[in-house]
């Protein structure tokens, strides 16, 4: 099986499967402990998989699909330390975990993004020469810098009355939903540039070096962030939730499918721009299709769930059903199982290196 067909049939397989992983646990149960767990996983899938290309050092001479178990494994425990002590530090101790240390479990998946992606490790991967060491020092560092912008920029005052506030709770300098939607939608704008393979940054030899590619590329996903929640939450009043779960959430999850799922192939043959516009129309269209197929397979998967304020239970089970748990199952059979068994020997992703 060959792409676009081999990324078609395993991404319809991995949705099933995290469809039916949801179904497993009460609303209560995925919305609280599964989800925050299942957030810690993804840092250091992205460290395996952008600075490791999916196949490190300890695990290369591993067949399929003993391999993609140990990588699995490994982000597993890594996902237990780093949720225990989010959910001591951040979160009180207050089980089951509220929003306030789920946003920060949020937050730290962009932070690493960042980290990964746009600045291409550095300074840790510059530093560190042993890549496995530089890999896990990367994911300390977005733990750590997660913390900072969070005590910094997030702001829970408009939440005192409600029970699941805590009194640790940071009174930073942005209303905290509309700081998650900005990080969350420059995400968005970072898998945007990746949809052009960074054009027209590769251009210009001198911004294609590091730090300066990263302080370029951050600039654009900042700004790019601010004039789409300018355009959709200030000129046409969208919900913030309603933005996130309407624009941002779908953009992405249909940019990890075309991107990493298709290996960048349904458009391969055009040139850029027009190969990134075709990819990002794409991936806007998959995502929104998508997430509409989701919201309605809510009663089968998870039952009947209310929609809007104050509780805005579709809307954060339809974010955590399509990032924090298809996503990182995504990356999981495409990565690190190599699309085991739909292909022997089994292929990689193209994954983004700056």
């Amino acid at each position: 099986m060959k792409q676009p067909a081999l990324g078609l049939v395993a991404s319809a397989i991995v949705i099933a499967v995290a469809l039916a992983f949801i179904s497993l646990f009460s609303v209560g149960s995925f919305l609280g402990w599964v989800s925050f767990f299942m957030l810690g996983l993804i840092p250091m899938q992205v460290v395996a998989v952008v600075l490791w290309g999916g196949n490190p050092s300890f695990v290369s001479g591993m067949s399929q699909p003993l391999k993609g178990l140990a990588l699995v494994l490994l982000t597993v425990v890594v996902s237990l330390v780093a949720t225990a002590a989010a959910f001591v530090v951040v979160g009180e101790g207050v089980s089951p975990p509220g929003p306030i240390p789920s946003h920060f479990a949020v937050v730290v998946v962009p932070t690493t993004f960042w980290l990964a992606i746009m600045m291409g490790g550095w300074p840790m991967t510059s530093r560190i020469k042993n890549p496995i060491s530089a890999g896990f020092m990367v994911v300390v560092v977005a733990y750590m810098l997660t913390f900072v912008e969070f005590r910094l920029l997030f702001n829970y005052d408009f939440m005192k009355d409600a029970p699941v506030y805590l009194a640790s709770a940071p009174h930073g300098m942005f209303n905290a939903i509309m700081a998650l939607v900005f990080h969350v939608t420059a995400l968005a704008v970072m898998f945007l540039v990746l949809c052009f393979d960074l054009w027209p940054l590769t251009s210009s030899p001198a911004i294609m070096k590091q730090p300066i590619l990263g302080l370029v590329w951050s600039a654009i996903a900042l700004g790019g962030a601010g004039v789409a929640m300018w355009i959709g939450i200030g000129v046409f009043g969208m919900d913030p939730m309603a933005f996130l779960t309407g624009v941002t959430a779908p953009f992405i999850f249909g940019t990890i499918i075309m991107l990493n799922m298709l290996q960048n192939s349904l458009f391969a043959t055009m040139t850029q721009p027009v190969k990134g516009l075709a990819n990002a129309i794409g991936a806007a269209v998959l995502g929104v299709v998508l997430a509409h197929l989701y919201v309605a397979l809510v009663p089968l998967v998870s039952g009947t769930l209310a929609s809007g304020p104050p509780g805005y239970d579709l809307e954060v089970w339809l974010v955590n059903a399509l990032l924090s748990v298809t996503f990182p199952f995504l990356i999981y059979y495409a990565v690190f199982f190599g699309y085991w068994p739909l292909t022997k020997p089994a292929t990689s992703p193209v994954v983004a290196r700056t």
